[in-house]
């Protein structure tokens, strides 16, 4: 196992939908355990190939390692809560995401599965999924969040 690079919020691979994986080999397990060495590495909760520079749609989260993962259903109501993001390190800002979620998915052994999640659960996979989707979670603030951000992070006053 190894601890990768991730990948900074300037990086191309941060913003392009994430290839499907068409084999589960053992390239792919190995992604995985690197993968889930480097999340715990940097405390953090979940983690998508495309932040360790992988254009492939594998997430990682502390239950284990969903390839392929599909958001079936958004369901509850939406709420705010803060996120932070390895890629983008000391940042932290307010998202509103669905409080419940269905997923399908395959599993490192190539099994289907599917489960719901709802509070913090449902929150990180909706983050990973859209990492490997090539959306930022700063893509899900409003406008006047995104001005405010933006303004913010080049250090400007108003």
């Amino acid at each position: 196992m190894a601890i990768l690079e991730i990948k900074k919020f300037n990086e191309k691979v941060l913003r392009r939908r994430a290839e499907e994986v068409k084999e589960i080999n053992d390239e792919i397990r190995k992604l995985v355990l690197d993968m889930e060495e480097t999340m715990r590495a940097n405390n953090g909760v979940g983690l998508a190939a495309p932040q360790v520079g992988v254009s492939k749609r594998v997430i990682v989260l502390e239950s284990g390692a969903l390839i392929n993962p599909y958001l079936v259903r958004r369901g509850g109501a939406k709420l705010f809560d803060e996120e932070g993001c390895l890629s983008f390190p000391g940042i932290y800002i307010n998202i509103k995401r669905h409080n419940k979620i269905k997923i399908e998915a395959m599993d490192v052994e190539g099994k289907e599965v599917e489960f719901e999640a709802e509070g913090l659960p449902a929150r990180i996979l909706q983050h990973e999924i859209d990492h490997i989707d090539g959306i930022p979670f700063f893509n899900r603030l409003g406008l006047w969040d995104k001005i405010k951000f933006k303004l913010r992070h080049l250090s400007l006053k108003f």
